[in-house]
């Protein structure tokens, strides 16, 4: 499967926001964002004018694929499920996307990134109402119980994420039980609960021409 292997911090730099793509190193002096906050490349401190609608609609799509680790195939399937679905697209395109369970073990403090959620997910250490999931895809319903695998609950990475989870919080839609290893679903999160800066119009209106 085609994947993202370039520096990672040149995606926040690119999009000019925090995009919390290496965990905990984001929240340290060692953030390139921090460091050089100007897009990348020879020209990036001299880019800047005017953006066209359809570049900010662009943007913005870049921007939501990168938050959650998605390529642009899978991306456009998830906006086609949404615009299915009852109600509001852009929201629903924000649920399908929140509710992958590689985002539920970011959310639920398993691990410090999506990233490295996703390969936690991969390497079959978590389960899904005690049956084995490794598809970092697969949606995660309200009621779910995700859980560490006994065999995977000494592994250093979890334990770290564990600890500093704190810096982030977990937010109030998931329940953890951190002495079984365990978090629930308790309900979506509502628009307003998802504080990243997302202005998921623009998404619809860019598909939609």
């Amino acid at each position: 499967m085609a994947r993202y292997t370039d520096a990672s911090c040149r995606l926040c730099r690119r999009e000019n926001l925090k995009l919390f793509l290496k965990g905990d190193r984001c929240y340290g002096d060692k953030c390139a964002f921090e460091r050089r906050p100007y897009p990348p490349g020879q020209h990036g401190q001299r880019r800047g004018g005017k953006y066209s609608d359809y570049q900010l609609q662009l943007r913005e799509k870049q921007k939501v694929k990168r938050i959650y680790g998605v390529l642009e195939r899978q991306f456009r399937r998830y906006y086609e499920r949404a615009e299915k679905q009852k109600g509001i697209t852009g929201t629903n395109l924000l649920m399908l996307l929140e509710c992958r369970l590689d985002n539920m073990v970011y959310r639920m403090g398993f691990a410090s990134s999506r990233t490295q959620a996703r390969q936690l997910v991969r390497h079959s250490h978590f389960l899904v109402n005690k049956r084995k999931v490794n598809m970092p895809s697969f949606q995660v319903k309200v009621g779910d119980v995700v859980e560490v695998r006994e065999g995977s609950r000494k592994l250093p990475v979890i334990l770290e994420a564990m600890e500093t989870v704190v810096r982030r919080g977990i937010p109030s839609w998931v329940e953890v039980d951190k002495e079984n290893f365990r978090g629930t679903l308790k309900a979506l999160p509502t628009r307003e609960e998802l504080t990243m800066p997302i202005q998921e119009q623009l998404i619809v209106e860019l598909y939609s021409k």
